[in-house]
């Protein structure tokens, strides 16, 4: 399997896809990785639904280090089919990992959301975007076992989507990137302007603790 290497760092396949290209960026460097996705593919586990749902494709890198901030940009121009999904991910095993992505509903609206799942039991926080926003930045962020997401429309500002706890982060945490298609589909997403380095996400100013 061959090596992939963006932002300075090496990244593996936790599950490779049967189709992905990697782009050219400057300098004949890996500008980034468009990824197509099989139907069927997704990421879920019990909640509401009841099944188990665990062969997305997941691109990851790996880092001991406690604080820092992850951010890339995904294009999902072809998306057409419900659920048609594409984003970040931060992945331990079936059982606990998180993801953020805007999954495509309608022809009205989009869901804009997030899951994590702990102990094999997913949760899904969702608001509503427009149909024809088709890029999105991320910026994930961890501080310890805590971990920020926030969205992006246009590469500068952005905004909080969620704040989350994961048990699994006890040490070496893998984090990355995720495209899926839940049903009867396949499109192809771009990622791209991978970038690490320390956390923007700071620590909290104001109301301190209740004693104890």
């Amino acid at each position: 399997m061959a090596e992939l290497y963006f932002a300075g760092r090496k990244w593996t396949w936790t599950r490779q896809p049967h189709d992905f290209t990697v782009l050219n960026g400057e300098k004949g460097c890996a500008g980034g990785i468009a990824i197509t996705t099989a139907p069927h593919t997704d990421l879920w586990q019990r909640t509401y639904y009841h099944f188990c749902n665990d062969n997305a494709p997941i691109l990851q890198t790996e880092t001991e280090e406690k604080y820092f901030s992850f951010t890339v940009k995904t294009q999902f121009r072809a998306s057409c089919r419900r659920f048609d999904q594409c984003g970040v991910a931060v992945y331990f095993d079936s059982q606990n990992w998180l993801k953020a992505s805007a999954e495509f509903e309608n022809e009205r609206f989009q869901h804009l959301g997030s899951v994590v799942t702990a102990d094999g039991f997913s949760d899904w926080a969702t608001t509503e975007i427009a149909p024809d926003i088709k890029e999105i930045w991320y910026r994930l962020s961890r501080r310890e076992d805590d971990f920020c997401i926030e969205c992006s429309f246009d590469g500068i500002n952005f905004k909080q989507m969620r704040i989350c706890h994961m048990p699994a982060a006890t040490g070496e945490v893998p984090f990355g990137i995720y495209a899926a298609s839940p049903e009867n589909s396949s499109f192809t997403a771009v990622f791209s302007e991978f970038e690490i380095g320390e956390c923007k996400w700071k620590a909290h100013v104001g109301q301190p603790p209740d004693s104890e």
